[in-house]
């Protein structure tokens, strides 16, 4: 991909899947649509950050859930 395209991508157009086996992540893959872009490995510093970032995601949607359904409970 030439550095013209490169820089036409915005964030919000790339996305991470993360591949596992056996429970365990063994890579991550940038993508731009159904283009894969690059493989990060998990076990690099980016991989690092990616996957905390997602943990910290997924538990504050844990914790409005939690309280979402406090509130619910609170009210019946």
């Amino acid at each position: 991909m030439s550095e013209a395209a490169q820089s036409e991508i915005t964030p919000e157009q790339k996305t991470y899947s993360a591949v596992e086996k056996n429970g365990v992540v063994t890579a991550i893959w940038e993508m731009v649509g159904n283009k894969h872009l690059r493989t990060i490995d998990p076990r690099s510093r980016e991989g690092k950050a990616l996957l905390a970032h997602y943990q910290s995601q997924k538990e504050a949607g844990t914790q409005e859930n939690v309280q979402e359904n406090s509130a619910s409970a609170a009210g019946a």
